[in-house]
């Protein structure tokens, strides 16, 4: 009988996949195998190893079982040896490559089984790839298994001993103290340089770091040798002012969102630029953590403005417990109208990304469980299933499909506003860096409505604004704030009529304070309706209290607000008007009070407290209003006799004293009636704010934190807010931890408050 010929081999250069029908061709084991999500992640990976860093098919295994035959626990899906020689003599790998289908964020686990299998088959490298991203780590022997340092790649197959040395010592992940130092020097070398103070020095390098990031990510050239941020590289570019080149272009590639100036250029002597373009060059921003970027970014932000221009950053770790405080999800929109580096809104961003990779993983595993259950199944149309579902999953994921999750996510969910024009440029900067959401952020008053931010709009409000300045009678609403934006037409279809009376509310206020917008401000002084109408005009108020309200106006029924306020918003008795100003309108979630020092890093000596409030649904004001209305007219009733007596009697001295003649005598009546009026309305606002609170009572997370992840010089420090490796000793369990089991039931809490 004659044997069956083997099946030839198809001809592909290294670069290219080969697929038929159902079935991919693995090149290492020379067969057709079922075509899953899996396999084809594997043999386009084979690919990159093949093309990108030039090993040959001799130099691989696949499916490499590292335990002993038999063993599903320990199978690498690549085994790369150094050369020919090496595999054929038995010798230990160079590299171990494990790869997977998932869409989320590789895991430690993931870290911890390539570490294992490096480690067992004494390999220096390994690699861990999903669909998402390619990581690179070296095995570190003179420490336990699970300890793991992230390097910049791997080796290319002809490199020398030298430079897998340089390799293996090239650690990609470095501490945000050292690249906020490095950015700090590159702002020094400027300043020095050119002369500049240091805001206009700040502008500089972060032109550079924009050009930097844009490069990167233009190129795409990550795992080639040659650095394109690299002074060598720079010095080949055409022209007096190559830097300047790469400064244009990036504009253009952002010229919609008018992050900068149309004449705008690098202000930078070539020399200077060269130097900052040294400094920089060895980091790779497209490459690095976006959390350790952007600490280390708002850092060096922190340490630059501050004392400078008035502008605070709020520290990450209160940022983070912010954000989950509020527990973002999917579809929501979130706003900051006083952005400032964008902090929040990046760490909404990356926080519900989070949420959709995982989903969407979830969604694949549900699906293949489901298809591995059918045991009748043919593994073809199993693999032809789970690829359909694989790839409608993976186009809901492409942030650059108009539509998609993560589109809406980037393009309809995240909004911001900064008055100051650098703040707002350096938000934008930032969030790109971090992943996008910028086109949401504007260079705009926060008071005012500007495009798709406008009164009603948001689930979520986050923010942080500046403290301690006033808002004066003399900041007026200007033309060119409520000028008509070329787009209104596009925002008039997406918002529909709330869109277009948010914005005629402000255009008809033109010419006026801006405090005339707000109801606080009247509230806030006493005498008659005239007077405060008057004073809400012509006063000054705090910034920090219209910012209460414009915030409770920018949310939705039900919306959540997160927001940094002085501890004397609280405890000071002259702002119970504020005070009561929220509970008319929203539940006081929680108050968390904060240390003194947590923002002297940040160059801000006022205590603050955190307020977290959900507006009422329109059923709850309903509520409210009809308590608060039956309260008030309880109280009335309940003083209505005495105050109908009382008056009738001092009005009587009046009366007296007028047909006496005797003009101080009815002056002394007239006034006492006045401060009687003045009491008894006091003492029945009083009683009946009372009567409404037992009626419509809630209970209120209350909280004083002693550590909070920073200390007043900006070190880290214990952290017991959210759940981190750092909590203080003694905390079971963090601030975020017992607010979400205090939501549940907050019987327990007061049970032990009692006891």
């Amino acid at each position: 009988m004659a044997k069956k010929k083997p099946e030839p081999q198809p001809y592909a250069k290294p670069d290219q996949i080969q697929i038929r029908g159902n079935q991919i061709f693995s090149r290492v084991r020379q067969k057709w195998l079922v075509q899953t999500p899996e396999e084809l992640v594997r043999q386009t990976f084979l690919a990159v190893i093949l093309t990108e860093y030039g090993f040959t098919l001799e130099q691989i295994e696949e499916e490499v079982e590292l335990t002993g035959r038999g063993s599903g626990h320990a199978r690498a899906d690549f085994v790369v040896w150094r050369t020919v020689q090496d595999k054929q003599d038995h010798k230990p790998p160079l590299i171990v490559v494990e790869c997977k289908s998932d869409n989320v964020t590789i895991k430690a686990a993931d870290y911890g089984q390539g570490d294992n299998y490096a480690r067992l088959t004494n390999a220096p490298f390994f690699v861990t790839h999903n669909s998402r991203e390619t990581r690179f780590w070296r095995v570190r022997k003179d420490r336990m298994p699970g300890y793991i340092e992230e390097i910049e790649t791997i080796p290319h197959a002809d490199a020398s001993d030298k430079e897998i040395d340089d390799i293996l010592k090239a650690l990609k992940t470095f501490k945000e103290d050292e690249f906020a130092d490095l950015l700090h020097k590159c702002h020094n070398v400027i300043r020095n340089r050119e002369k500049k103070d240091p805001v206009a020095a700040f502008d500089e390098i972060a032109k550079v770091l924009f050009i930097k990031v844009h490069v990167e990510r233009d190129l795409r050239k990550k795992r080639l040798r040659q650095n394109r941020f690299t002074e060598d590289y720079i010095k080949q570019l055409p022209g007096e002012q190559p830097l300047d080149m790469l400064f244009q272009d990036t504009k253009r590639a952002y010229a919609s969102d008018g992050i900068f100036d149309p004449g705008e250029t690098l202000n930078l002597k070539p020399a200077t630029g060269l130097e900052i373009v040294r400094l920089l060059q060895s980091y790779d921003l497209s490459d690095t953590s976006e959390d350790i970027k952007g600490i280390a970014f708002e850092r060096f932000l922190g340490r630059t403005f501050r004392g400078e221009i008035g502008q605070f950053f709020t520290p990450r770790c209160i940022v983070e417990f912010m954000v989950r405080m509020v527990a973002p999800l999917e579809g929501e929109v979130v706003c900051d109208p006083a952005s400032g580096s964008g902090g929040f809104l990046i760490r909404f961003f990356e926080i519900v990304r989070e949420q959709i990779l995982a989903d969407a993983d979830c969604q694949y595993q549900t699906y293949k469980a489901q298809l591995d259950a059918k045991k009748d199944l043919p593994d073809p149309k199993r693999a032809e299933l789970l690829r359909a579902r694989f790839d409608a999953i993976q186009r809901e994921l492409d942030q650059a499909v108009k539509d998609s999750r993560l589109w809406k996510l980037a393009n309809r969910c995240v909004y911001g506003t900064d008055a100051n024009d650098r703040m707002a440029r350096t938000s934008k900067m930032n969030m790109i860096m971090h992943g996008d959401g910028h086109g949401g952020v504007h260079h705009h008053d926060g008071f005012l409505n500007v495009n798709g931010i406008f009164e009603g709009r948001f689930d979520i409000i986050l923010t942080n604004p500046p403290f301690g300045a006033n808002v004066e009678p003399s900041d007026v609403i200007t033309e060119e704030q409520v000028a008509a934006s070329p787009n209104e037409d596009a925002y008039i279809r997406e918002f529909g009529e709330l869109y277009r009376q948010a914005q005629a509310r402000v255009r008809a206020a033109v010419g006026q304070p801006i405090a005339t917008l707000f109801e606080l401000p009247k509230r806030g002084a006493g005498g008659t309706d005239q007077e405060r109408d008057k004073r809400g005009k012509t006063g000054k108020i705090k910034t920090e209290i219209l910012f209460i309200e414009r915030c409770l106006e920018l949310l939705k029924p039900g919306g959540r607000l997160g927001i940094v306020l002085p501890e004397g918003v609280f405890n000071n008795p002259s702002l119970g008007y504020v005070r009561e100003f929220c509970e008319d309108r929203a539940f006081i979630r929680a108050v968390v009070s904060l240390p003194q020092e947590t923002f002297f890093s940040s160059g801000a000596s006022v205590k603050a407290s955190l307020l977290f409030l959900q507006k009422f649904s329109s059923k709850e004001q309903t509520r409210f209003d009809a308590e608060q209305k039956k309260a008030i007219a309880e109280v009335d009733a309940k003083y209505a006799a005495e105050i109908a007596a009382e008056t009738a009697r001092l009005q009587g001295v009046i009366d007296e004293a007028k047909q006496r003649g005797d003009a101080d005598a009815r002056k002394v009546a007239q006034k006492g009636l006045a401060e009687y009026t003045r009491d008894m309305t006091d003492r029945k606002t009083v009683e009946s704010r009372a009567l409404l609170k037992t009626r419509f009572n809630y209970p209120i997370f209350m909280y004083e934190a002693e550590k909070v992840g920073i200390t007043a010089t900006g070190e880290s420090d214990p952290n017991e807010l959210y759940p981190n490796p750092n909590l203080p000793t003694g905390v079971e369990k963090s601030c975020v931890e017992l607010y979400e089991a205090f939501r549940k039931n907050p019987e327990p809490f007061f049970v032990k408050a009692n006891a």
